[in-house]
């Protein structure tokens, strides 16, 4: 894979999980990483790795611009947008839309009970992540983001991307 060097990505939720595990590769790799998470100590824990590791960063924290702050469809509307304005630039723009993934997300996510009451029950069809019978790993999602960071897309922009293992074809 050619170098990327020069390259720069704004990650969401790189204190943990597949933030980190993207963090973490990105900057393997040469990329400049703003590190984005709701958890100051999370984003400083990474940038520490990081920084262990003989790479530079930036951390960014309660700002209000994290996945948790709006919803997946404006995340996505946004990117699109966002694509647009910027491929003048030479930018590109993708969103990565994981499926299940081994992470610590129950931990980090507390239910409301106001949510509750108005949860509709929905019935799904037998089975999980037909492709390899589980959640991937945060590993897998941080490849598919080098792969788009580097030269070898240089092509696609304003796409949604699906790491999930074909799920969101039994779930919808």
């Amino acid at each position: 894979m050619k170098s990327l060097a020069n390259k720069v990505a704004l990650i969401t939720g790189a204190g943990s999980g597949i933030g980190r595990a993207a963090a973490l590769l990105l900057t393997e790799h040469g990329v400049k990483v703003g590190v984005l998470n709701r958890s100051k100590e999370n984003a400083d824990m990474v940038t520490k790795e990081i920084e262990q590791n003989g790479n530079g960063n930036r951390i960014f924290s309660n700002f209000g611009f994290s996945a948790y702050s709006a919803s997946k469809a404006g995340q996505v509307a946004f990117m699109k947008m966002a694509a647009l304005e910027l491929a003048g630039y030479g930018i590109r723009v993708n969103a990565i839309c994981p499926g299940g993934i081994t992470t610590n997300i129950g931990e980090n996510t507390h239910k409301r009970s106001e949510v509750e009451d108005v949860r509709i029950p929905i019935e799904f069809p037998e089975g999980n992540q037909p492709l390899e019978h589980g959640p991937g790993s945060p590993e897998q999602v941080a490849q598919l983001l080098l792969f788009l960071s580097s030269d070898n897309s240089n092509h696609i922009s304003g796409t949604e991307i699906y790491i999930d293992g074909v799920e969101s074809l039994i779930r919808g």
